[in-house]
């Protein structure tokens, strides 16, 4: 009997926290990593859902793509689709806080307030994590612009995740908005693969590769 494929969930992009309906706050995340990270696990015979922030990607052959807005709605989405899924990729830049008022129309230039008061989002990576099940596992990502890997390390144990992808932004060439990047995937295993500087597209093929090779024998065992 033919086995059926891995079911991967994938998260991409940024996301929006809106001031008022024309202003919000976000990050430079293009979705480039996540995207490629879909291409790459279809090629590898995934089935794959991609959940997206907003951005200026055609969508991947082969991928359901669920669009989102807000870290809010990024959550709603990955609830509802985590407990099917093999294999989870947090790759979004999921917003860490968000506007405690939302104001429901566009605030002139003179009126706008210079405070805001901001409240943390939910962090749906731990969230996800604390729930997984035997058999699932869980990726994360770390963007960081200085203590690259020590802070990885820290949140791979605290969020009690399976691997986590570290990379450093903030620099031409590499990380958010670049079409190549520079990982270390770390496992909480203690080995780690050292990737690029190279194409997303390329890295993204290695990392599905090594996490297919751990999946695989993650489940003969």
């Amino acid at each position: 009997m033919k086995p059926r494929p891995i079911r991967c969930l994938v998260t991409a992009g940024p996301t929006r926290e809106h001031l008022d309906p024309v202003r919000f706050l976000s990050n430079p995340s293009s979705g480039k990593m996540g995207y490629a990270l879909a291409s790459a696990a279809v090629a590898a015979g995934w089935k794959v859902d991609l959940i997206s922030g907003p951005v200026s990607l055609p969508p991947p052959a082969g991928v359901k793509v669920f669009q989102v807005v807000s870290a809010a709605d990024m959550l709603a989405a990955v609830e509802k689709r985590f407990p099917r899924c093999d294999v989870l990729i947090m790759c979004a830049a999921v917003s860490d806080f968000r506007p405690k008022k939302v104001i429901s129309h566009k605030v002139k230039k003179g009126n706008a307030p210079l405070v805001v008061k901001f409240e943390p989002t939910v962090d749906i990576l731990k969230k996800m994590a604390a729930r997984k099940k035997s058999g699932q596992l869980v990726v994360g990502f770390a963007a960081e612009t200085k203590n690259l890997e020590a802070y990885a390390r820290r949140k791979l144990k605290e969020k009690n995740l399976d691997f986590i992808v570290a990379n450093r932004v903030g620099r031409a060439g590499a990380g958010f908005g670049s079409d190549h990047n520079k990982v270390t995937l770390i496992g909480r295993d203690g080995t780690w693969l050292k990737l690029g500087l190279a194409p997303k597209a390329g890295i993204a093929k290695q990392l599905i590769t090594r996490l297919r090779n751990y999946f695989a024998a993650m489940i003969c065992f």
